[in-house]
């Protein structure tokens, strides 16, 4: 073997023709149907078909008011953790800057 690998381009596919190809899965088409006559990796359209999933599983949620909520005393917690982690990371910056100095 010579070891030269070639380098192929990249196709990037836009959202809307994602939106078609699984359109034409969820009308009754198989996968690799769909795949063979679009020029396309199998592989490629099952991840595509699972995002698709995952996304709609997630805004169902949000929609459902299944999000994340956040009190006022919750709100007040997580702003005073900040700043005392914000203080440890300014504290750790200074010791930093000392011991690189090679006292």
């Amino acid at each position: 073997m010579s070891g030269k690998k070639t380098e192929t381009a990249r196709r990037k596919y836009d959202d809307e023709f994602k939106r078609d190809v699984l359109k034409m899965i969820s009308g009754g088409r198989s996968v690799q149907d769909v795949s063979n006559s679009l020029g396309l990796n199998t592989g490629m359209v099952h991840r595509w078909r699972g995002e698709q999933n995952q996304a709609d599983v997630t805004s169902k949620s949000l929609a459902e008011g299944h999000g994340p909520e956040v009190s006022r005393g919750d709100h007040e917690l997580v702003k005073a953790r900040l700043r005392e982690v914000e203080q440890e990371r300014d504290i750790l910056k200074k010791a930093l800057g000392i011991f690189s100095r090679g006292i």
